[in-house]
């Protein structure tokens, strides 16, 4: 038995060294070590020793798979690493692998995609918190206390003076405090509100932009959102301003463009109205320049807010706003 075993090693010995590539090094494990393998079925007939043979036999037995098997590892270390006489032959003229690619999230797109549109048009780009103060929040945007303004913008309230902000709205006012007109900034950031359907996340992304100097009109506004509908879907795409109520601007102005469905025909996805609403805007109120030490008399500006998830729906065709949030990776590589 003892024979039959070191005669094995031996021939396991030259077979190894004979082996020049990955393959067959794998056929020489099955052959020895696997699970049916020849030192493995070897092992287990130890038990069918008389009782004084079975330790010397059983301790020879471990020596030689780990013998074996300390050299199947080495070989494979050469071969893998392309060292020694063994290692396995490549072909260095063939073309690589190109390794996985990631990129951005469509979300992300549109919000590089906006600030770059108006950062052309000469507004800088800054952030503020996403824990904000009431004051910032609400007060100083001309919403007070108890206001049913409030009330369209229901949110998280991390204590009774501090929420998860609304809008991106604040950074006007924290801007205008710190700096004398002009101003012209644009500000995109994450937003909280209490909504959860088809159009609705309990979180969702806008951007704000702000523009205030002498002599600012509303077709200034007009200008400057008409630019930047034409260069986000289009020269041809239609778009028209609508009076709306915001607390601080006056006046204000919903900014509709004509159904990117439809083409205006009227559908499902424009209430059978051939428009769809994009952006909120309107002209800073008085009331905001008291609380940041502007001269009304002297200053005027105008002020606009989008809901980035609405612009990448309309751009891209998409009909459920939760797609973003899902990780869906089908639906991430189309962008």
């Amino acid at each position: 038995m003892k024979d039959q075993l070191l005669e094995l090693e031996e021939r396991a010995i030259e077979e190894i060294e004979a082996v020049h590539d990955l393959s067959e090094l794998e056929k020489f494990r099955i052959k020895y070590l696997g699970k049916k393998g020849q030192v493995t079925s070897f092992m287990k007939n130890v038990g069918g020793l008389a009782p004084e043979e079975r330790p010397k036999i059983g301790k020879l037995a471990n020596l030689v798979k780990t013998n074996l098997s300390q050299r199947f590892q080495e070989a494979k270390k050469t071969l893998i690493s392309g060292k020694g006489d063994r290692a396995e032959l490549f072909d260095a003229t063939l073309p690589g692998r190109e390794p996985l690619r990631g990129h951005l999230h469509p979300i992300t797109l549109v919000i590089k995609e906006v600030c770059q549109i108006f950062s052309r048009m000469g507004f800088r780009v800054v952030k503020g918190p996403n824990v904000e103060l009431d004051y910032y929040n609400f007060e100083a945007l001309n919403i007070p206390k108890d206001h049913p303004a409030r009330d369209m913008q229901d949110t998280f309230y991390i204590s009774d003076n501090v929420v998860l902000r609304t809008h991106t709205s604040p950074i006007q006012v924290r801007v205008m405090e710190t700096r004398k007109p002009p101003v012209s900034v644009i500000a995109p950031g994450k937003v909280y509100r209490r909504d959860s359907d088809v159009s609705h996340t309990p979180m969702f992304h806008q951007v704000e932009g702000l523009l205030v100097d002498r002599d600012v009109s509303f077709g200034d506004l007009k200008g400057t959102l008409t630019s930047f509908v034409h260069q986000m879907f289009g020269g041809d795409t239609r778009l028209r301003f609508r009076p709306s109520f915001f607390p601080f601007t006056e006046p204000s102005a919903e900014v509709d463009i004509l159904c990117v469905i439809c083409g205006g025909k009227g559908c499902r996805t424009c209430a059978h109205t051939g428009w769809l609403e994009i952006l909120g805007s309107g002209m800073v109120d008085p009331e905001v320049y008291r609380f940041v030490d502007y001269d009304a008399d002297i200053y005027s500006g105008f002020a606009f807010g989008m809901g980035i998830e609405r612009i990448a729906m309309l751009k891209y065709g998409i009909d459920d706003i939760q797609l973003f949030f899902k990780n869906d990776m089908q639906f991430l590589r189309q962008f």
